[in-house]
């Protein structure tokens, strides 16, 4: 329990942390933040890591020019995309053995929307993926369990990891430091993620309409 409170807290203030972070790691926080960015996308297991909200609040810190903006944009571009490239292949080389082999930490349920959304989106629903928490983790997965050619998966992996990281961190860089956004931070996260879990809440109660009628 005090763990969970403990990663609410980083989530909703992880503009504070990451002043903090960037002050006492230096330079090291390149890394850190590449390394998040890689494991939200490219492990299985790590869906609940920050990602909308991280690049929202490290765009707003580069704003300060406490870090630099294009480096990190380079940095989190190629995280965002070998996370997905890495993912693609275990779930090409391992596939749904993975699920049954740790059934606490994969959750069917989630593998199940995933396949949902890719159902309805084919092919783009690895660009539209990155902007939905959760699906984001799953659709490489998903993919390399399927059909999708490799070459056809890289082309919609590196545009949606392109459009991904340059739009939420252009995002805090040029909004993340107003006043009224800096001053209610945690709203603006809590914001951050309803847009973007509403794609999946749309869905679902499309489909239990569909269902019901």
């Amino acid at each position: 329990m005090e763990t969970l409170k403990e990663w609410l807290d980083v989530l909703l203030h992880i503009n504070e942390h990451l002043d903090g972070w960037t002050q006492q790691y230096g330079v090291w926080i390149y890394v850190i933040l590449t390394a998040i960015i890689f494991c939200e996308t490219g492990l299985v297991v790590t869906p609940f890591l920050p990602g909308d909200s991280l690049l929202f609040a490290a765009g707003a810190v580069a704003a300060r020019g406490q870090i630099d903006l294009a480096l990190l944009l380079v940095c989190l571009t190629l995280a965002a995309i070998a996370g997905d490239t890495v993912n693609y292949w275990i779930g090409k080389k391992l596939g749904l053995s993975l699920f049954d082999r740790f059934p606490r930490l994969l959750k069917r349920a989630h593998l199940a929307r995933t396949q949902e959304f890719y159902a309805k989106h084919g092919g783009k629903t690895i660009i539209l993926a990155r902007f939905v928490p959760i699906v984001r983790t799953f659709a490489p997965f998903v993919a390399g369990v399927g059909t999708m050619d490799y070459r056809r998966f890289l082309l919609f992996n590196v545009v949606g990891g392109i459009a991904w990281v340059a739009i939420c961190m252009l995002a805090g860089y040029f909004l993340g430091n107003i006043a009224v956004v800096k001053e209610n931070f945690e709203l603006v996260v809590l914001g951050i993620i309803v847009v973007s879990v509403l794609p999946i809440a749309i869905e679902w109660w499309r489909h239990r309409r569909a269902h019901a009628s």
